[in-house]
């Protein structure tokens, strides 16, 4: 949002464009933004920045992280970009956030937005907005579209929005200590597909779309109905986050089982960490994710590898046997007082261990879902 010298307008697909004054704005462009903004431009930069009270600095911070590009001199902005700069200085001002924080706010709401704004775009309007008749422009068809959407997408953003931050908020209070909050306890999980690259190059473009479509679909559902996290995907790969062991090991063994049940699916492996995470922006960073990744990577298929720290999780609460020997010990000794043996869901093999670059020797453990002692 700086002061530049270049042209300035706004593409047709609603995205300001700075080269578009050029050509000329095309009219049903314009009315399409006027009806997704709710406002008609008003405002160059520097206007829309003085008109809410910020400096020019700020504003051009602000809107660089909300992932706008700069325009120069046009008058592109509307009354409400002048409210939401108002709304974060506010905020500012108040000492409610620091400016850093303010501008983090700006950044990851606008790549959370933005990535479900092309997904809107590329797959849900794309396929309702193919003109009926010869002549008519997708613009064209796309107006009445939106106009009755518009409204009810809105609702069910807000509504799926305060449903996430419910759910975080309460994730953060159940936190032990302040330090918690951030550098918190988990169990952070990657699933792989394996030769996926191999794949890329005897797949057709759409066959491969459609592949990693069901795959991230499968995960991100798998993930959330068993109280996981999915944290990102990565087209061929996915990694999900939870606070006990024993759900991230049946969400991994799970995915494993559905995807070995889908003849259209390639192999799958997954690797598995426990311990301190730094989570920032929605994403989480550190020692045990790149451990997860690492294990990942050298999971046999259709298996799933965990560290010493997750199989000891496990171990104490009384969700695996520390071995099979344990295991029958435990079970003998049930019998001769007439109790219950303990039951157990999941089974731990120690396997070889192995160097793995920056992060030392390691030893895996082979997770498996223990036949005689539970699961769903």
């Amino acid at each position: 949002m700086t002061v530049d010298d270049s042209g300035s307008g706004t593409g047709a697909d609603g995205r300001v464009d700075p080269h578009a004054a050029e050509s000329g704005d095309d009219p049903l462009a314009l009315r399409l933004e006027g009806l997704i903004l709710g406002a008609e431009r008003r405002y160059t930069p520097f206007q829309a920045a003085r008109s809410a009270g910020v400096s020019m600095e700020l504003a051009s911070r602000f809107w660089r992280a909300m992932g706008f590009a700069d325009i120069g001199q046009a008058k592109a902005l509307t009354e409400a970009d002048v409210l939401a700069l108002r709304r974060l200085a506010g905020l500012v001002e108040a000492g409610l956030l620091s400016e850093a924080m303010a501008v983090q706010v700006a950044r990851s709401t606008g790549q959370t937005t933005a990535r479900l704004a092309e997904w809107q775009i590329d797959s849900f309007l794309e396929g309702l907005t193919e003109p009926p008749e010869p002549g008519m422009t997708r613009t064209e068809v796309t107006y009445p579209i939106i106009e009755l959407l518009l409204p009810e997408l809105e609702e069910f953003l807000v509504y799926v929005w305060r449903r996430q931050l419910a759910a975080s908020a309460g994730r953060v209070i159940q936190a032990a200590d302040d330090e918690e909050m951030v550098d918190r306890r988990l169990a952070v999980g990657f699933a792989d597909l394996v030769g996926f690259t191999r794949l890329t190059r005897r797949m057709e473009e759409e066959e491969l779309g459609e592949l990693v479509e069901a795959f991230e679909t499968t995960a991100a559902d798998l993930v959330a109905a068993r109280g996981g996290r999915l944290v990102k995907t990565l087209g061929d790969e996915v990694l999900y986050a939870a606070d006990d062991a024993a759900v991230a090991a049946e969400i991994a063994l799970r995915l494993i089982e559905t995807m070995a049940g889908d003849e259209t699916m390639p192999e799958l492996r997954v690797g598995i960490a426990f311990g301190t995470v730094t989570t920032r922006m929605g994403d989480v960073f550190g020692t045990t994710v790149n451990l997860a990744s690492r294990l990942t990577s050298i999971a046999p298929r259709d298996a799933v590898l965990v560290d010493s720290a997750f199989a000891e999780e496990l171990i104490r609460t009384g969700e695996a046997p520390a071995s099979e020997a344990e295991a029958a010990e435990a079970a003998a000794a049930a019998e001769k007082e007439g109790e219950e043996p303990p039951v157990y869901r999941f089974a731990l093999q120690p396997m070889w261990q192995r160097p793995v670059r920056g992060l030392g020797v390691v030893e895996p453990w082979l997770l498996t879902r223990r036949v005689s002692g539970g699961g769903e």
